[in-house]
């Protein structure tokens, strides 16, 4: 089976936020970016992540001011992570069993990239079906 390291964003490719920046500030990152998600950082450490499904359940249906409230009080923290070595299979069963659409892929402890729900349908629509 396919190791999630091979199809996942690696960390130095992916968009951050930090966790004292504005929710408004975020939902423009991602429109302008096009992108589903926000790793949060506090300095240089990533301490949760903010979605697309964070501004639509949080920020709209509780009515909450996108310009005067920080990202740290809608993100999801800490961030669900597989080993690099997981399979797609497994990242997959945990993310429906998690209900969320991200998963952390670490090493040794350490974040090193980003699987999403995405990364799993674009690689399943080019694999090989016989």
């Amino acid at each position: 089976m396919v190791p999630v390291k091979l199809i996942m964003t690696p960390l130095e490719k992916l968009r951050t936020i930090d966790r004292d920046e504005s929710i408004r500030r975020s939902a423009k990152l991602m429109r302008d970016h096009r992108i589903g998600s926000l790793l949060v950082t506090h300095g240089e450490t990533v301490v949760g992540i903010v979605t697309d499904t964070d501004l639509a359940r949080r920020v709209m249906a509780d009515a909450v001011d996108p310009d005067h409230t920080a990202v740290e009080r809608i993100m999801s923290a800490p961030v669900l992570q597989v080993t690099a070595e997981a399979t797609l299979l497994e990242a997959n069963d945990l993310m429906a069993r998690e209900g969320v659409r991200h998963l952390g892929v670490q090493r040794d402890g350490k974040l090193i990239g980003l699987i999403s729900v995405r990364d799993l349908v674009n690689f399943l629509t080019k694999y090989p079906r016989s």
